[in-house]
């Protein structure tokens, strides 16, 4: 089951929730950041572990002390036009992400909008992607949510669940 809803990605009570990173995955600005004040100190020195993460690949990592139990961690790419393959890198996000989950045998996750901030792509065009790519998967899940920090955010992937 896909779904949308409009709140705070860090309060979900769900098995995972994806992080929209950088390369580094040792925080930023936006949901980056969010989830790291909220996951705790515990989550950077995981990240650290990790020695960051390519474009378009995920890593996971506990929760800690926020109520999803798993962090999974995707860089998505920055806008240059559309002529950098930004699409399928963003696509390469999601199923990346859905692959780890499913090693990982988590049943309910939850995505921002990745790429759709500081990263400035398309926010029609990254939506479309994210549902695409969720439709590739759902068979494999209880819950796909998409966690939309705006009004129309949330408008653009109900009307493409539609």
């Amino acid at each position: 089951m896909i779904s949308v809803i409009q709140t705070d990605i860090t309060a979900l009570d769900v098995e995972a929730i994806v992080n929209a990173a950088n390369e580094s995955l040792l925080g930023g600005g936006g949901v980056d950041g969010a989830i790291h004040r909220a996951a705790g100190p515990g989550l950077l020195e995981a990240c650290r572990g990790l020695n960051g993460c390519p474009t378009g690949e995920a890593r996971i990592t506990p929760g800690f002390a926020l109520p999803a139990r798993w962090v999974i961690h995707t860089v998505g790419p920055v806008w240059r036009g559309g002529g950098s393959q930004e699409a399928g890198t963003l696509a390469a996000c999601y199923r990346s992400s859905f692959i780890l989950a499913k090693e990982y045998k988590i049943k309910t996750l939850a995505f921002p909008a990745v790429s759709t901030g500081v990263y400035a792509f398309p926010k029609d065009r990254a939506a479309s992607i994210a549902v695409s790519v969720a439709r590739e998967y759902e068979a494999f899940f209880n819950a796909i949510i998409f966690c939309c920090f705006s009004d129309g955010d949330k408008k653009r992937y109900q009307e493409l669940l539609a």
